[in-house]
Parts: C-alpha cells; sequence; structure tokens
C-alpha cells in the first residue's frame, strides 16, 4: 500500500506490520529491515516512512495511575486526546504538548515535542520518567533519566530509530479549570513583537501568530497570544465537535492572494492592542485539530512544514532577514507561528535551543524547494537547525550542520545494530 504523513508528501510504497504484544512484536521485527514506528500519521514528512510500517497506534491501553504523584503509566499507542478526555474532568493536564492532541504517546518521546510553555518547562521529554523500549535484538529495556540514560538521551527526539517505544510513565499537571485566561497583544512590527514576549515571559503559555507577507515598516507584526490555566473549578471538559473539509482543494485556491486576505481579515479581528478574555483549552492549545483534514486545503501535491529555530542573539536580524525573503517570494503562508523557547536540553536529536522558531506551511510546488534551500543557508549562517519532526527534504549537510551531537547518535545506532533494522525515508536521506 501507499502511505504519506501529515503533509500528504512524500508518498511511499510500505509494508503495513501489526502487533498485540510484544512475542509478536519482537518476531515482526526479526523477520524485516527498514522497519519504522508508525504511530498516528501527524509528522509532516516522511519520518515515519520506509518500506515496513509498524502500527503501533493499536497498542493503546491505560495501566495505571498514580494520583498521589500524578504519574500515569500507559502504553504508546495512547492519544494526547484520549489522555486530555479522561483526566481533563479529573483534574489533570499534559504538562507539555504540542499544537495538536492527535498523535501517540509514543510519537511524543520519539519527536521529543514542545509546546507554547518551552521556555518555561522544556520538551516532553521533561515530563517522561520512564519508557520501555524494544531493541532490533527483541530485548525490552527500561529507558529513563536513571536507567539506560544514553538510550534515553537518543530515542527522545530519535525519530523511531532506535527501537519500538512500548509503554512510558509520564508526569501530568494538576489544573482546576478546563478554560485558559487569555491575553492577546497586537504588535505592529517585529521590534514590537520580539518587546511583548520579552514583557509576557514569565507566562507559562505563548504563541504568536505573524503576518509572514507584511513588509516594509509593518514586518513582524503578529498576534501574540500568551495565558494561564483558570482557577472557576470548571473541569466538565468534553472534546468540541469538528468540522471537516471534504475533499482536496484544488491547487490554485491557495495563492498569495487568498493567504494576504486571509491575513488581512485574522489580523483585523482583534481592534485593540490589548485583549482579555476566557478561552477553552481546545481553543488555544489546539486551534487547528478543530478542522478535520485541514491538510487537504493544500491539493493533492501536498505541503511540507519549514520550521526552524534560531539562538537568542541572531534571533531579531535572522527573522527579519527571513520574512523578508519569504514576503519577497509571494510564498505566504496562513499559518505562521513564532514562539519563544528556553534552554535545549541533553537529547541527541531533540530541536529547541535557546531563542525563537517560527513554522510556516508551504504548498509543494515548483521552485519551492529550490527556495526552501536558500533559507537553510540563511538559518545555518544564524547558527540555527530544522524541526525533523515536520521535514521532508532536507539535505544531510543541511541536517548535520544543526545538530552538534549526530556523530554520537550514528555511534549509538551502530552500537546496537540498529541502523541494521530501524530507518526511515529520513534517515536514509540525512544519513542517520
Amino acid at each position: 500500500m501507499t502511505l504519506s504523513s501529515w503533509g500528504n508528501y512524500p508518498l511511499v510504497d510500505n509494508n503495513p506490520l501489526y502487533f498485540d504484544n510484544t512475542s509478536v512484536l519482537k518476531d515482526v521485527v526479526a523477520l524485516h529491515d527498514e522497519l519504522i514506528p508508525y504511530g498516528n500519521g501527524r509528522s509532516y514528512g516522511d519520518s515515519a516512512l520506509s518500506k515496513n510500517i509498524i502500527h503501533a497506534k493499536p497498542y493503546n491501553y491505560f495501566i495505571s495511575f498514580d494520583k498521589a504523584n500524578g504519574l500515569l503509566h500507559l502504553q504508546a499507542g495512547v492519544l494526547l486526546s484520549d489522555i486530555i478526555n479522561v483526566f481533563v474532568p479529573r483534574g489533570w493536564f499534559l504538562k507539555i504538548t504540542p499544537g495538536t492532541k492527535l498523535i501517540t504517546v509514543g510519537g511524543a518521546i520519539a519527536c521529543d515535542v514542545h509546546g507554547k510553555n518551552h521556555h518555561v518547562a522544556g520538551c516532553f521529554s521533561e515530563c517522561v520518567k520512564m519508557f520501555k523500549l524494544m531493541l532490533p535484538d527483541g530485548e525490552v529495556v527500561n529507558c529513563s533519566k536513571a536507567e539506560n540514560i544514553e538510550l534515553f538521551k537518543a530515542t527522545c527526539g530519535g525519530m523511531g530509530l532506535t527501537g519500538v517505544i512500548l509503554e512510558a510513565v509520564i508526569s501530568l499537571k494538576k489544573i482546576n479549570s478546563k478554560y485558559i485566561d487569555q491575553t492577546t497583544i497586537k504588535t505592529n512590527n517585529l521590534k514590537e513583537t520580539f518587546a511583548a514576549f520579552q514583557k509576557y515571559k514569565d507566562k507559562p503559555y505563548s504563541v504568536a501568530w505573524i503576518d509572514c507577507l507584511a513588509t516594509g515598516g509593518d514586518i513582524g507584526k503578529c498576534l501574540l497570544m500568551v495565558g494561564d490555566f483558570s482557577d472557576d473549578g470548571q473541569l466538565d471538559y468534553k472534546p468540541k465537535k469538528n468540522i471537516s473539509v471534504p475533499f482536496m482543494f484544488p491547487s490554485f485556491v491557495l495563492n498569495t492572494f487568498t493567504v494576504k486576505v486571509f491575513n488581512w481579515l485574522y489580523f483585523g479581528k482583534v481592534n485593540t492592542a490589548l485583549t482579555n478574555h476566557k478561552v477553552d483549552l481546545d481553543t488555544f492549545f489546539y486551534p487547528l485539530d478543530f478542522v478535520a483534514h485541514w491538510n487537504r486545503i493544500y491539493g493533492k501535491s501536498g505541503f511540507t512544514q519549514y520550521q526552524f529555530i534560531l539562538p537568542k542573539k541572531t534571533s531579531f536580524a535572522g527573522l527579519e532577514r527571513i520574512l523578508k525573503e519569504i514576503a519577497h517570494s509571494g510564498r505566504g503562508s496562513f499559518l505562521a507561528v513564532l514562539k519563544l523557547y528556553g534552554p535545549e536540553n541533553d537529547n541527541y536529536l531533540s530541536f529547541p535551543i535557546e531563542g525563537y522558531s517560527l513554522a510556516l506551511d508551504f504548498k509543494i510546488d515548483a521552485g519551492l524547494f529550490d527556495f526552501l534551500n536558500k533559507l537553510d543557508e540563511i538559518v545555518l549562517q544564524l547558527e540555527g537547525r530544522i524541526y525533523l519532526a515536520k521535514d521532508s527534504r532536507v539535505s544531510q549537510a543541511v541536517f548535520e550542520q544543526g545538530y552538534q551531537h549526530v556523530e554520537a547518535f550514528r555511534a549509538l545506532r551502530k552500537k546496537h545494530l540498529m541502523h541494521e533494522k530501524f530507518n526511515s525515508t529520513q534517515s536514509r536521506r540525512i544519513g542517520i
């Protein structure tokens, strides 16, 4: 069968493999090579695509919950949405969550995902107390920051290339509301945007939508949303009903004009420089999950998300330069997300470094990859890197310059013979 991830690019022929216990999985791993675990298909590019796909999502039971310490033991196929549905009414929420709740716990670990609170809480691995990993020889080992430490550091952010994550123990955070007290700050340029991020840096959650087609003195204008959980005792959470994009849009629908119109309307919906209001957690954390199959908006050719991060010292000048390049190209993205990050962790391939990241969705068309190659050069000049969970086209040379621990990751892969079993289309392309 043919499979793609969320960006609908690339399409890869694959052999689907399933398991319902560790004995079956051990046989699956023994009998095949070119394996990669596949969760709910929400990584954007080719990091979870290969010749043989191990479907991990059906391995999805809750095992136990330690209420006194907020520790949840579960199988790796559980979706973040499952955790939210069960535990928010009980007064618990994820310590770290990305912008979609429709990913598996195993995928969250493998990508070492981050969210709107990285500047204060770090990556998903910060809430992972332990996970069980099946190695290429079928052995199952416990990994944590105290046990099999190198395997922990390689697997968190290792894009499924160290083995199959089977179970995990994660810590949840106590909450007293299903609502977020949100403040929206409207800025007019990049200088005001950075000043706003700095002013509200102590807020636990922050994220900005930025107009990537703005030019001149308007470059970098944004809507910055910051907030924290309310304390009103309202925990009667039910997931929002969503709408659906019923078919692939024609490719001509998304163009510079329609993106400019969207940006004008979205920026204009906020009339004042500062707005305070209460929103439900789905609206704040997962706005795109409200629209099922929103990836169809980009048409049959698919799209790629270009997410890069720059260190603080180069972030302002670097983002100004890159935003000018994007505006000049006319390749606008109506989904342009700017976030602030805290210090990087010790994991070999985790994406965040202390600074700012920008994520943009681009429709696949002629000339796009040449343009992104040009942006890659700028990112490297500014000592940045590209996010592997969103990538579908970065070169080995660009990847290696951005990730200083790549050789340690390669060495561990060879030590455990992981390179002989676990590989993705992405890992082949970037040489890991």
